[in-house]
């Protein structure tokens, strides 16, 4: 999860008209079709990609979002329709599933999928029959060490930092996890649903505002505001605070002593798909597990493939940030489903934040 840049949707449909072949002859080469996938960008190996169009001869065209409430807006316009298909969070999977949006899977055109560790095909209400895991990880803080003048170890180091930190944090434009954020470092569940705790979240994120620079997802080359120190500390994916960590040594991720959110991505297709056969193809071919390896190294996210862990080097499988332990883990929770009342007041303590 990666700098996030919005393109515009256009599919390219093409349909084969079979003629007879007479003798003497050449056949038609068959045209190239199109697999439109709804993803994250930096969240795939592009070589993968190019193995898998030359194999089934196709053309997979990604279209990026930049949060988890674009991505939802871009669905809801057209009600999912234009997509094959897309990654999605697993909190937000039954969501979808409600909404009629996705196809049952199809696990005799998936072999690869006996390799997915079972833990993860029951974490999310609506995952069971409906999406494939993709990767799972931690939200916490990206910081530029050399920087700062303490470690950086809470979430009240962001939310309430010192002066030197002014117009130098970096968060998310998500409703979800800002409200996360704020409501861990005050000591209330992420899933909270209580009114006086939202509005708690909210007054500290209002408070927290003039310190920020930015609610755009941090980009993750040799350009990013955390590489030049325009930002010094923000809120970041794990694999992605290791990433951005190839430009610059100084970078340094921590999971906050009040914990955070662990996450799990999905990869669904959508039941409007007129390339349901393709969409099956690539998530098996994502799914060899040399392949799932390859994927994994690439993003710096843990793997819910176990035949692919096994091909894994020792580092990257004993790398803290990549597969923190139970101890880091404890005070941290899975996203869950909240009722519409909730989700609207956490929406509007948001509005306010990001107006």
């Amino acid at each position: 999860m990666r700098y996030r840049n919005l393109f515009s949707v256009l599919l390219l449909v093409v349909s084969a008209v079979s003629q007879p072949v007479l003798a003497g002859e050449k056949s038609l080469p068959s045209p190239v079709r199109n697999l439109v996938l709804l993803n994250w960008s930096e969240y795939l190996d592009p070589e993968l990609v190019a193995e898998f169009e030359q194999a089934f001869n196709v053309n997979v065209r990604e279209i990026y979002y930049e949060s988890d409430d674009l991505r939802d807006d871009m669905l809801l316009e057209t009600e999912a329709r234009g997509y094959d298909l897309v990654l999605v969070s697993g909190a937000t999977v039954n969501l979808y599933l409600k909404r009629h949006w996705l196809a049952p899977l199809e696990l005799e055109q998936m072999p690869n999928y006996r390799h997915i560790n079972t833990h993860w095909l029951t974490a999310f209400p609506g995952v069971q029959g409906y999406a494939v895991p993709y990767f799972w990880g931690t939200m916490g803080i990206a910081y530029r060490k050399d920087l700062v003048d303490a470690p950086i170890t809470s979430w009240m180091d962001i939310l309430k930092p010192g002066e030197s930190l002014r117009g130098k944090i970096g968060m998310i434009e998500s409703s979800r996890d800002l409200m996360t954020v704020a409501l861990k470092a005050l000591g209330y569940s992420a899933n909270s649903t209580d009114a006086a705790e939202i509005k708690a979240a909210g007054e500290l994120l209002l408070a927290q505002k003039p310190y920020v620079r930015s609610y755009n997802y941090l980009a993750l080359n040799e350009e990013s505001a955390l590489v030049s120190g325009e930002i010094v500390a923000t809120m970041l994916y794990n694999g992605d605070a290791l990433m951005v960590q190839e430009y610059h040594d100084s970078i340094e991720y921590v999971l906050p002593a009040e914990g955070g959110n662990i996450w799990a991505d999905y990869l669904v297709v959508m039941d409007s798909s007129r390339n349901k056969d393709l969409a099956w193809a690539f998530i098996n071919f994502l799914n060899e597990p040399e392949h799932a390896a390859q994927l994994a190294e690439f993003v710096y996210y843990a793997t819910p493939n176990k035949a692919a862990e096994k091909l894994l080097p020792a580092e990257f499988l004993n790398n803290p940030v990549i597969y923190p332990g139970k101890e880091a883990l404890a005070n941290s929770e899975f996203h869950t489903e909240l009722p519409p009342r909730a989700v609207k007041r956490m929406n509007l303590v948001t509005s306010n934040v990001l107006r």
